[in-house]
Order: structure tokens, then C-alpha cells, then sequence
């Protein structure tokens, strides 16, 4: 699904170089959960930037979805983003002034659906992720618990084969942190759906079939969190 080698990321010249990004070997399987954690600093939304394609790497090769992303022009990786990609972002960046509905919209027209089917595919998507008696609220008329599932549902909707999310928890208090994990597991199983989530949370780690944690720029550990010692949610 996803193959990265030799990534860095630099930024500045001489003695101003930062290396965001410093020489990460990746290998992301499909349908697997992912976990990004580490410090503030650590690289990881570096990384999930250029597995996003919202950023090129300085140096090395991303091969997603058996496509080398790096030989993509800028028209390419704006279609490969449109077509294959999801984005969950923390402060949910949903336009305030449309309906629920109408933000999930954007995706599907962009992608020459017809208004019927962009209806159809908003009507389902936000059922699936429970909130059909929603459609027509604005952002400012719902929770951050419920704005945040209307970004997920927009990162849905074009059926892509990976979605990133940005530490979606962000900001949410316990009890909604819970209900948007426990979403992205279910679509993860359900749907089979490549999910790579960049965490600071601890009791996150229990939702995560992998854990890559980053310092200084590189993976400093790769592990399976299995069971123990794990911290419980609150």
C-alpha cells in the first residue's frame, strides 16, 4: 500500500538546516490502523504530510498504491489527492457557511459527480457515520464531536484507498474521542480502508494495529501495541 525509502525532509540552508525529516524507510500494508506519535518536533506530521502529498520530500521515493507519487506533475499528485486520499484534520476545516451535507458535497463535485449522486453519496456516508438528522445543520450548529464526524464523512465519501488523519482529537473533550476512535476502527474493519493517525494520546494506542514513533526526525520504534501495559481510556 504504501513504501517509503530514504524520506527527508529539509528545511534552510547551511547552519539554519533543519531536518523535519531524516532519512524514514516506511512500509504501510492495506487495511492496516497506523499510529504516528512522538514530541512536538518529532516529524510526524512532516510525514503525514508527504504521505498526504501536501508537501515533496527533499530526498527519497513514496510509492503508494503502486504509483511512484514522486514522478507526479502537479496536476497528477492534485488528482491522485482528489481520487485516493482522505483528510481528517483536527480543527476540522469545514466551511461555515454551508450545511453538513453541502461540505460533503465539495469532494464529489470536484470529481464531476452529478447533484442527485452527490446527494445520494452525502445521505449514506452521513448515516454511516450517524448523522442523518443532520444534513442540512450548519458547522456552527453542532458539536465538535459532530463537526469532526462530518470530516470524516467528507474524507469518506470519494471512497478513497487511505485516509490521514491529523491528530482528529485534537479538540474534543474524552467522551467525543471516543466516539470518533471508535468510528475510525469500525470503518477501518468494515471497510478495509488504509488509516494512517497522527496521535499524542497515550490510551490511543489501544485502537492502533501499529505504533511508529518518531524522534528527532526518525522512527526510533515500530511495534505491534498488543495488550499489555497499554493505558486504559479515560
Amino acid at each position: 500500500m504504501i513504501q517509503g525509502r530514504n524520506l527527508s525532509k529539509i528545511y534552510g540552508k547551511g547552519t539554519v538546516e533543519v531536518r523535519a525529516l531524516d532519512g524514514v524507510d516506511i512500509d504501510i500494508r492495506k487495511a492496516e490502523f497506523i499510529g504516528i506519535t512522538g514530541s512536538s518536533g518529532s516529524g510526524k506530521s512532516t510525514l503525514l504530510h508527504l504521505l498526504g502529498l501536501l508537501d515533496r520530500p527533499t530526498t527519497g521515493k513514496l510509492v503508494i498504491d503502486g504509483v511512484d507519487v514522486g514522478s507526479l506533475g502537479e496536476r497528477g499528485r492534485t488528482l491522485f489527492r482528489l481520487n485516493r486520499l482522505g483528510y481528517v484534520f483536527q480543527d476540522y476545516a469545514l466551511v461555515p457557511e454551508l450545511t453538513a451535507e453541502e461540505n460533503i458535497y465539495l469532494p464529489s463535485k470536484v470529481r464531476g459527480m452529478t447533484v442527485k449522486e452527490c446527494t445520494r453519496a452525502c445521505r449514506d456516508i452521513l448515516s454511516l457515520v450517524g448523522l442523518k438528522d443532520r444534513v442540512n445543520f450548519l458547522p456552527g450548529e453542532l458539536s465538535g464531536g459532530e463537526q469532526q464526524r462530518v470530516a470524516i464523512a467528507r474524507a469518506l465519501v470519494n471512497k478513497p484507498s487511505l485516509i490521514l488523519a491529523d491528530e482528529p482529537c485534537a479538540n474534543l473533550d474524552t467522551r467525543n474521542s471516543r466516539i470518533i476512535l471508535d468510528l475510525i476502527k469500525k470503518l477501518n474493519k468494515e471497510l478495509g480502508q488504509t488509516i494512517v493517525m497522527v496521535s499524542h494520546e497515550d490510551w490511543h494506542k489501544a485502537y492502533f494495529d501499529r505504533i511508529i514513533t518518531m524522534t528527532d526526525g526518525k522512527i526510533q520504534a515500530d511495534s505491534d501495541p498488543g495488550t499489555k501495559n497499554l493505558p486504559e481510556p479515560p
